[in-house]
């Protein structure tokens, strides 16, 4: 698995990133740091958390996942030096005020959250800070239409991109990076930070996966002519396009009940529980199931492929998922199964955007 750059960053990461979102909530510390370890002993050198995480996002649970990587690296000291570390800042609050008090997140809330990320991580500098979602209001998260009456941004892109400036000048960052976005917001932010001198984003971190292409409706030519790289995550659609609730449906008879969607009704009120999106899983279950593959790793395989998909996040909660999924990386699909995964999706959309 040969190294890939980050936008024009010097970063150099492997093509699959360990996302870490469940660490503290659905896996405990010491199978988190199994996890870890059984992913850098397999190459894998990048590592993307958050100081929200775990999720589902709860007080209790707020900042765990720094905190238990934190004390993975400190398990491991020699260790640090080969990681590159991604973490991101909470944007306005969504009915987490435990993350961010106001409407807002201004530029000392920037600064204290990467102090705060810091010391949970046990680190000196974060190498890629990213805004976790944008400080002004867009449609997110499953929301599909901008609606200029919800505009109540209190922090321009200019001054959020002031206060990175300061963290890179004071070695707490090396880049930036943006998460949640839209073609307009990555423009703006790298029209100001050229015209300014300010930190410029290396990277774009967006939902995209067989049941959410909606990258590549405006925002893959974006990221291409900006030189600004890709990190797609929930490639298997939050459990769907494992093909684990293809007979019992979300919470029916048979359904995995320690997995994300089945366990925790905040998810499934969101855009992975929509019913839409599981009759599109089936259906790519079914594609998976006729070319000999399993639905994970056809879904899995179909991002990596990917011109657009620079460093693929994946998420598990145990060490068989993990091996499933970096084992994916090697499978090719044919250009037969290709097409007809294009016309799966010219038929259902994007259910889960």
């Amino acid at each position: 698995m040969n190294l890939v750059s980050l936008g024009q960053s010097d970063l150099r990461v492997t093509p699959i990133c360990l996302g870490t979102m469940v660490f503290g909530e659905q896996v405990a510390q010491a199978d988190a740091h199994a996890i870890m370890d059984r992913a850098v002993a397999r190459g894998i050198n990048f590592l993307d958390t958050a100081e929200m995480y775990a999720v589902p996002a709860r007080k209790e649970t707020c900042g765990a996942t720094e905190t238990i990587i934190g004390h993975w690296l400190r398990k491991n000291p020699g260790l640090r030096q080969k990681l590159v570390i991604a973490t991101k800042v909470a944007g306005p609050s969504r009915g987490m005020p435990w993350v961010r008090e106001g409407a807002g997140m201004t530029a000392a809330d920037i600064v204290t959250s990467c102090e705060n990320s810091l010391r949970r991580l046990g680190i000196e500098t974060i190498d890629l800070y990213q805004i976790h979602w944008p400080e002004r209001n867009t449609p997110m998260f499953g929301a599909m239409y901008y609606d200029p009456t919800k505009e109540r941004t209190k922090t321009s892109i200019h001054e959020q991109l002031e206060a990175f400036g300061k963290l890179v000048k004071d070695g707490k960052v090396r880049y930036m990076g943006l998460s949640n976005e839209t073609p307009y917001g990555l423009h703006e932010f790298v029209r100001l930070a050229e015209q300014h001198g300010l930190p410029r984003p290396a990277t774009v971190q967006n939902a995209y996966c067989l049941l959410n292409r909606s990258v590549e409706n405006g925002l893959d030519e974006s990221l291409h002519r900006l030189d600004v790289s890709l990190l797609p995550y929930s490639p298997l659609g939050f459990g769907l396009l494992s093909g684990k609730y293809d007979e019992s449906g979300l919470t029916g008879p048979g359904a995995p009940a320690a997995a994300r969607i089945a366990k925790f009704e905040s998810v499934r009120a969101g855009r992975w529980g929509r019913e839409d999106a599981l009759k599109a899983a089936r259906r790519y279950s079914a594609l998976a199931r006729k070319y000999g593959l399993s639905p994970a790793t056809m879904a899995l395989a179909w991002c990596y492929q990917k011109w657009i998909a620079r460093s693929t996040i994946i998420g598990v909660t145990s060490l068989a998922q993990l091996e499933e999924d970096l084992d994916a990386w090697n499978v090719k699909l044919p250009a037969e199964l290709l097409a007809e995964i294009d016309q799966v999706r010219w038929e259902m959309r994007d259910p889960a955007i």
